[in-house]
């Protein structure tokens, strides 16, 4: 068989495949008349799909003159994904079927001792969902783990993660793998929020957004075209680097970033000391805030004013059409309303400004749709550029967590 046709062939069972996925139950010939392949390519297609179980027959069209046809879906848990979000705290972990809906859910305190550790945890949890799912581990093909930090292609280090103590001094992907067995994909947690915003929570409306996270860190996933921005090394987004709030020629600058160190959750605590010279948590500056007392509201501007200048230069390089505010400082509706406010004195043009849909589930639901493209990629186009493919439909938000987390 040449080359040529080999290819051909991959094309053509990912493009079934697809037509499957995002139009099941659906008959064969529909699937030709959405791909342009023959009818009986596709048959044969379906049937070699369908003795190996990744499809399944689930009934037979009705309001139709003439023969009802068979129609097809994809068979949801003829293959299983992971999605973990490792955090500098907890730990949450997620199975998933092909249908993105989550089986099983796993919440646990991060291991302190970081490295090696934090490894044997995630290999650990992850058996523990297949386990408890009732499936077999068999059937499990990636796991996309979300880290707060990026990953350095060539030593699979994880660099910019200070919260999890260690990580950048093992190949991180690479001991996964050998304690797994299967594909494993790592990618920074925001980054992966982005995608979760776009895939579940906007489910795909807007295809040129960005999702800002606040919380111990500040950072920015951007989904231009409906694909993810990395840039030449993985470090695209990281605004906390931003000239804006403190001087970024300050040695700290280097290790936290300008803007991280004027809005984050240490800038709230000393930022509430240095004006009233009493320590309080970040959420009791929001409480006093919200009681009226003048220092906290004071924070709380400073802390919007200078996340809006960060908006308003993100806004103008990249021309997002949605701004999504996340993370455990910007999911406050207070800090929000504030952003909003100042965002619209510096921006010339209305960007839309919104808390995020999926609160702490972002991360979890990007690495579901991650795992679910490369697991198409790998299985159905095996390793072939194809050119886009699509995960499928997002499941309605109400039904992505369908479990209680243990």
């Amino acid at each position: 068989m040449s080359s040529y046709t080999k290819i051909s062939r991959k094309i053509s069972q990912s493009s079934v495949v697809q037509a499957i996925v995002n139009y099941g139950p659906v008959s064969r010939a529909s699937v030709a008349k959405i791909t342009g392949l023959s009818k009986q390519t596709v048959s044969e297609i379906v049937a070699k799909l369908e003795t190996k179980g990744w499809v399944r027959a689930v009934g037979q069209t009705e309001g139709h003159i003439g023969r009802r046809a068979v129609v097809y879906e994809l068979s949801p848990t003829a293959a299983l994904v992971a999605s973990v979000d490792l955090g500098g705290t907890k730990v949450r972990a997620a199975l998933c079927d092909l249908n993105g809906r989550i089986l099983y859910e796993l919440l646990e305190s991060t291991d302190p001792r970081g490295g090696i550790n934090i490894v044997h945890q995630i290999a650990r949890m992850v058996r523990s969902l297949v386990s408890n799912s009732g499936n077999s581990y068999k059937g499990l093909h990636t796991a996309v783990i979300g880290v707060p930090g990026v990953e350095d292609s060539e030593t699979g280090k994880i660099h910019l993660a200070p919260n999890i103590t260690g990580i950048e001094k093992i190949n991180f992907a690479e001991c996964l793998r050998k304690e797994l067995g299967i594909a494993i994909i790592v990618e920074n947690d925001v980054n992966l929020s982005a995608l979760g915003e776009h895939w579940l929570g906007d489910q795909g409306e807007h295809d040129s957004l960005v999702f800002l996270s606040i919380g111990t860190g500040v950072g920015a996933g951007i989904v231009l075209g409906g694909n993810l921005l990395r840039g030449s090394f993985g470090a695209a987004g990281e605004v906390g680097f931003l000239p804006i709030g403190t001087d970024p020629n300050e040695p700290e600058s280097l290790n936290s970033g300008a803007l991280e160190r004027a809005t984050a959750t240490c800038a709230i605590i000393n930022g509430f000391k240095e004006r009233s010279g009493i320590e309080k948590t970040v959420p009791e500056v929001f409480e006093a805030a919200a009681s009226g007392d003048k220092y906290a509201i004071e924070v709380l501007d400073n802390v919007a004013s200078n996340l809006a200048l960060a908006i308003a230069a993100v806004v103008a390089i990249i021309d997002p059409s949605k701004i999504i505010v996340g993370g455990s400082i910007g999911s406050r509706p207070e800090l929000l309303e504030r952003i909003a406010k100042y965002a619209s004195n510096c921006i010339p043009r209305q960007i839309k400004i919104e808390k995020t849909r999926l609160g702490n589930q972002a991360s979890l639901a990007g690495g579901v749709a991650t795992a679910l493209y490369h697991m198409h990629l790998s299985l159905f186009a095996e390793g072939q550029d194809i050119g886009t493919i699509s995960v499928p439909p997002a499941p309605a938000i109400e039904n992505f967590n369908v479990c209680e987390v243990q």
